[in-house]
């Protein structure tokens, strides 16, 4: 970790220790953050900062980006939708958009003012992008937007939602992304034939504002398409799916890291038959091994951000730090989560809420059985 990326760590810390720790069980009632931490956040300058300064980002890296989503974990927070926003959605802007598109949007998204959110997932389609059914019919100088999407992360302050849809025919030739202003949120009137639907009741992460979204004749300029030409989304999608998936990687070790902290904390208070649950080998033994397992996690995920710096990361490797990070994550924290016993089952600790929030990771970003027969086609 350079000397750089090591001051965005620490301003990272600061950010989500003052912002968000205090406010977890309000924003797990409200289902999602506040509108103003989004604004804060783009105030410390932690917002788009792997995007050019001259689009109003802080002109880093993805080691930068990293360093933010590493503090994220660390604090145990996984209700801002920080890498949907800043990793994801601003690249897709960043590597496809034109100038105009740049322009317009980048730097307010970098502020905070403007919230991004990609709609991939449909009710009947998850991973199979290929089969995805909402269109995009052009008509005239607009595309007539009509379907649905469901597990939208941002979906209730998003304000710019990069929407996958057909443009064409069938199969992977037939996808674009088009870029829809939809409004500054769930309280706006929002665009004509937009609608935020009911917010998802998860088994974790209930600060995250996770929402459906449909679509019924949504007027969207065909200008706000992505790329020079229709058909281009699939492969664009193939490029950048990469980075979110190094993205949760670096979410999966940060989590699983602060859960062997929490855990040898208090294998060192809780007594049990006159000592200390941390003198028992069975204690001492497990932390050894989850040590370790977070331990080679790190070194692999660092490993991986080296070659996406040098842009040398393919599909494959992402994968394999997709799947096998987000693994070890849920194994070492359901071992961590044993060693608190009955209070690791109280969501009051921090424990039991990790091991809600760490599920999903194996599905999200395509899920883990995906992931390997990514792998597989390679070898």
């Amino acid at each position: 970790m350079a000397e750089e990326v090591a001051d965005v760590a620490t301003l990272a810390r600061t950010f989500f220790e003052r912002e968000v720790t205090p406010h977890v069980e309000r924003f797990s009632e409200q289902h999602q953050v506040d509108r103003e931490t989004w604004l804060a956040a783009g105030a410390a300058g932690l917002l788009c900062i792997s995007v050019p300064e001259e689009y109003g980002g802080g002109g880093g890296t993805f080691a930068h980006e990293a360093a933010v989503m590493w503090e994220q974990g660390r604090a145990g927070d996984d209700a801002l939708g920080y890498s949907v926003h800043s990793s994801i959605v601003a690249h897709y802007l960043l590597n496809y958009g034109s100038e105009e598109q740049k322009q317009r949007w980048l730097p307010r998204m970098a502020t905070g003012e403007l919230i991004g959110a990609i709609a991939m997932t449909e009710p009947s389609t998850g991973s199979d992008l290929q089969r995805i059914r909402t269109t995009a019919r052009r008509d005239g100088d607009h595309y007539v937007v009509n379907g649905s999407k469901t597990f939208i992360t941002n979906s209730s302050h998003a304000g710019l939602v990069l929407i996958v849809a057909r443009t064409g025919g069938e199969g992977a030739q037939g996808v674009s992304l088009v870029v829809a202003e939809v409004g500054g949120g769930a309280e706006s009137p929002g665009l004509e034939g937009f609608e935020r639907g009911r917010v998802l009741h998860k088994i974790g992460q209930h600060g995250q504002d996770t929402r459906e979204l449909s679509f019924t004749d949504m007027r969207v300029p065909v200008a706000n398409l992505l790329g020079d030409a229709e058909g281009q989304g699939f492969y664009q999608l193939m490029l950048q799916l990469p980075q979110e998936r190094l993205a949760i990687a670096v979410g999966a070790v940060a989590s699983a890291d602060r859960a062997v902290e929490l855990a040898i904390a208090y294998s060192k208070e809780r007594e049990a038959f006159g000592k200390p649950i941390g003198h028992f080998q069975n204690t001492r033994f497990t932390l050894a091994e989850v040590s370790t397992d977070v331990l080679a996690a790190r070194t692999f995920l660092d490993y991986c951000i080296g070659l996406h710096l040098e842009g040398r990361l393919d599909a494959a490797t992402a994968s394999r730090a997709k799947y096998w990070t987000t693994d070890v994550q849920c194994d070492v924290i359901d071992r961590c989560l044993q060693v608190f016993g009955g209070y690791g089952y109280m969501m009051e600790y921090p424990i039991a809420r990790m091991y809600a929030g760490a599920r999903v990771q194996k599905i999200y970003g395509g899920t883990n059985e995906i992931m390997k027969e990514l792998i597989s086609r390679t070898l």
